[in-house]
């Protein structure tokens, strides 16, 4: 069965035409205009993917990512109008997969969409063996990373960092790679990997892992044995 969207955005002409597009594409798809019913229609029809426009009437578009995020691991583009960094910065630590800048072509938004769900899905193809590092197992085909046998709660971006650090313990690994390894078909930016990389460490840290994520100055990021 095709990968079912959630498409969440307010302007109904912008909405029909994300709609045509994904089914052109072979996608199912389910719409809601509001953040209300966006979280409605989330936990009634648990969508593959959710394309959600920040501003909504009803709760933001970042109150529903919060949601979506308590919820698990749907993997969320953030369409928004706002161009500035900050403000991608916002939604991308708060658990998003990628967003796109209003105006956009269709085409562009159905390119993310399929990378975020390739990614999502090689995540799944990616080894049977679950990767070690000290108290910290990253089992990539079930997609869970657990510390002292906790499970840790990680956005699929967040995992994938996780993952390409456990695959090379001690070794630092700069932004650039970090980016190409967990967001290859985006325009985030390298600061992007810091603010997904910080809410690793806070999850680490609440679970016992204090000092498993370690950054290295003037490089990037290492995952090592712990303080």
């Amino acid at each position: 069965m095709s990968a079912l969207i959630l498409i969440v955005e307010d302007e109904p002409q912008l909405a029909e035409v994300l709609e045509a597009y994904a089914r052109q594409e072979g996608y199912r798809t389910e719409r809601a205009g509001d953040g209300v019913s966006a979280l409605t229609m989330f936990r009634a029809a648990s969508p593959d993917l959710i394309l959600l426009d920040v501003m909504l009437p009803g709760r933001s578009g970042l109150d529903v990512l919060k949601a979506v995020r308590a919820d698990g691991q749907t993997p969320v583009i953030m369409v928004t109008a706002r161009a500035e960094e900050s403000d991608q910065i916002v939604g991308l630590e708060l658990g998003a997969d990628d967003y796109v800048v209003k105006p956009f072509r269709p085409r562009e938004v159905m390119a993310r969409v399929r990378a975020v769900l390739r990614r999502a899905s090689a995540v799944l193809e990616d080894g049977e063996k679950p990767l070690r590092v000290a108290m910290l197992e990253v089992d990539r085909r079930a997609v869970i990373a657990r510390v002292h046998g906790q499970a840790l709660n990680l956005t699929p971006a967040e995992f994938r960092l996780l993952a390409h650090l456990a695959e090379a313990p001690g070794r630092a690994f700069t932004r650039e790679e970090l980016l190409a390894a967990a967001l290859p078909d985006s325009d985030a930016l390298e600061r992007v990997v810091d603010a997904h990389l910080a809410s690793v460490r806070r999850k680490l840290d609440a679970s016992g892992g204090g000092g498993l994520l370690q950054t290295v100055r003037g490089v990037g990021y290492r995952l090592g044995a712990g303080a």
